[in-house]
């Protein structure tokens, strides 16, 4: 989508361009522009659960929450995040110009806190937000972010780039990393809606708060836009997050603590699959019918691996085809096989 010229001639000029009674900063000018730019891309996700009746025993469905999406497509795509959407039975949309649409599920990536809607509105009354690029940011930058904290929709707060390459818990307890931090107020509400750089581009998905109160502190993280640019085509063209494997299953990762190390346990190889092939074995039982530990994963395509989640992040940084190394540990022998990666089952 080509930005509004707008946007960018108010950070070229000099306040001298307006007029005499117009004692509004450039900041301040491109603070606007860019609201009333992307906040027709901006909607609320409300989340309906069913419940019982007591006495009458009928179904009702009660609001259960409240949060926000953007706009992805003119084909009715709504991202948002998944935890807006957990335990929820019927999912509506509004749009800016307060219509309510039913919205289906398209796909779901908790590990990554991202969900995929989809609506049946008309195109002219979708307008997406264009993608930047998150590679590109540095701490200082000016963001802003949209949303419908405690309910009150269209809200608009500014903040700067805290930090980057943070870390953080997804809704199943995986770790979500290279997020963003910002202090750009983000409160209840505002999970799933867009954090946007001064040129009205989707920088990051505001996704949750550090904050005893449960309040705005200052300490709020996005999903940054490059990774949900690589999990939302998967969410449209499968419904869920596609890695490739190795064809193993996983030993607890307490069997590894206990003996002191780090690694991804194998509990087994799955036969005809890559780690099966290149002599990657799992536990065992000794004559008495004690278990004992099989090989334990340490590395991965060069890069070292602590536990599972880590083997997860670099298979998600792989497709299916790829040939990578793998560094095992087999009785305090490390060794490394190169192997082929596999598609899920």
């Amino acid at each position: 989508m080509k930005l509004p010229q707008l946007v960018i001639i108010s950070l070229l000029f000099c306040s001298n361009s307006f007029s005499g009674n117009d004692f509004s900063t450039l900041d301040e000018i491109n603070t606007i522009q860019v609201f009333k730019y992307a906040n027709p891309s901006v909607v609320t996700v409300t989340n309906q659960t069913l419940v019982r009746d007591h006495r009458s025993f009928n179904l009702q469905t009660l609001p259960q929450g409240a949060g926000t999406g953007f706009i992805w497509d003119q084909q009715g795509t709504i991202v948002t995040n998944f935890h807006v959407l957990e335990g929820a039975r019927k999912i509506t949309i509004t749009l800016p110009d307060q219509s309510h649409w039913p919205a289906e599920v398209v796909g779901l990536a908790p590990d990554k806190d991202l969900a995929v809607l989809r609506i049946q509105a008309p195109a002219d009354k979708l307008t997406s937000l264009p993608l930047g690029d998150s590679s590109q940011l540095e701490v200082g930058r000016k963001v802003l972010a949209i949303g419908n904290p405690f309910g009150l929709d269209a809200s608009l707060t500014v903040g700067v780039v805290s930090a980057l390459g943070r870390e953080i818990e997804s809704p199943n307890q995986r770790s979500i990393r290279n997020v963003i931090q910002t202090d750009a107020a983000i409160n209840p509400g505002n999970s799933g809606g867009p954090l946007l750089n001064s040129r009205g581009e989707l920088i990051g998905v505001n996704t949750m708060i550090y904050s005893p109160s449960g309040a705005s502190a200052g300490i709020g993280f996005a999903i940054p836009v490059n990774t949900v640019k690589k999990i939302v085509p998967q969410l449209i063209a499968h419904g869920r997050l596609v890695r490739p494997i190795l064809g193993i299953d996983v030993a607890p990762q307490q069997w590894v603590n206990r003996s002191g190390l780090k690694g991804v346990p194998v509990l087994r190889t799955i036969p005809g699959l890559p780690a099966a092939k290149v002599g990657i074995e799992g536990v065992s039982r000794n004559t008495w019918g004690a278990i004992t530990l099989g090989d334990i994963i340490v590395a991965l395509a060069g890069q070292p691996i602590d536990d599972y989640d880590d083997l997860l992040t670099v298979l998600e940084q792989h497709r299916a085809g790829d040939t990578v190394e793998v560094e095992v540990l087999r009785n305090k022998q490390r060794f490394k096989r190169s192997l082929t990666l596999a598609p899920p089952l």
